[in-house]
């Protein structure tokens, strides 16, 4: 059942996307919607689709890039800055526009294991289990339970854990554009003063490899890591490859790299979203060319870019 009961709604036309990502990039879009609760979610996807109206879905804004002449569609925004979320025993039912590390500091509040690690990743909840977020070798799809998912049609129903198909970085959401509205976490109890401490240390350590998002607006690592060529060995980071082919020095108008974390763009002065997506072409033959393979980026873009390739360049992921 629904965590919660209200129907907050609020309706913007040519709404700047720049003031909702956290690249703080982006022109506007034709109408944004903000949904907090599920109810404003399902209620808002049934009418555009009456209406025959396509619709773009934006959580958090913090894995992705929108082009500065924004998109010719309705967006809607699906957040909710006050955290909603029950404890069932030891599950936690979380709406999907709840911020992420909000549901990490709760589930540390409430002494249990399992999400700690999630503590500073940015973005919602939803997005998190769309993109299979992750830090630490540890994903959100390990401790996923269940979750509520709309469909296009405005239709709800629930699914098991394994209905995402999860692998790195990803779940076949992505493919199917479903839309999560809530989800529950199957945590197990442990020790809030530990729980505390390692939260602190999560958030230390991400301050220390990590931009401040309200001084150096980004979207966090770009680029996924790399697939291990063999079951015997890990993940390699993408940032070691383009740190080892001089990553760090390229730069494009008011984008460049995080002088801590070669896999992390930053919006400089006057940077464009074109900047951004032309200074990730860079960073992929980069690598390509010192290391002869081609890294695929978890930031998607949204909108015309001028040197998009995609099938599609008015509207990509």
């Amino acid at each position: 059942m629904p965590i919660a009961n209200t129907t907050n709604t609020a309706v913007f036309a040519n709404a700047r996307l720049s003031d909702f990502t956290t690249f703080k990039l982006g022109g506007p879009c034709q109408y944004l919607i903000e949904c907090t609760t599920l109810e404003a979610l399902q209620k808002t996807i049934t009418e555009l689709h009456k209406k025959n109206t396509p619709f773009i879905l934006l959580g958090g804004g913090s894995n992705v890039v929108v082009s500065d002449s924004g998109i010719d569609a309705v967006v809607i925004r699906y957040v909710s800055e006050t955290p909603l979320i029950e404890r069932r025993d030891n599950d936690l039912v979380i709406a999907a526009s709840t911020y992420l590390d909000s549901a990490a500091l709760f589930s540390v509040e409430e002494g249990l294991a399992g999400l700690v690690f999630t503590s500073g990743i940015p973005g919602t909840v939803g997005g998190a289990v769309v993109g299979n977020a992750g830090a630490w070798g540890k994903q959100v799809g390990d401790v996923l339970k269940s979750a509520l998912i709309i469909d296009l049609k405005g239709n709800l129903k629930e699914v098991q854990a394994d209905y995402f198909e999860f692998s790195y970085r990803n779940s076949k959401i992505k493919a199917t554009q479903e839309i999560i509205a809530q989800v529950t976490f199957a945590l197990t109890p442990g020790d809030q003063t530990i729980l505390t401490l390692e939260r602190m240390d999560i958030l230390k350590e991400r301050a220390q490899k990590h931009p401040n998002l309200t001084e150096q607006p980004c979207a966090g690592s770009f680029f996924r890591n790399i697939e291990p060529t063999s079951k015997a060995e890990k993940r390699q980071a993408a940032g070691w490859f383009l740190e080892q082919a001089g990553g760090k020095e390229l730069r494009v108008g008011g984008a460049y790299i995080f002088d801590k974390h070669a896999n992390i763009i930053i919006k400089g002065h006057n940077c464009t979203a074109e900047d951004i997506y032309d200074l990730h072409l860079k960073m992929i033959n980069l690598v390509q060319d010192q290391f002869g393979f081609t890294i695929s980026r978890e930031v998607r873009f949204l909108g015309k870019f001028q040197h998009a390739s995609e099938a599609n360049p008015q509207l990509f992921w």
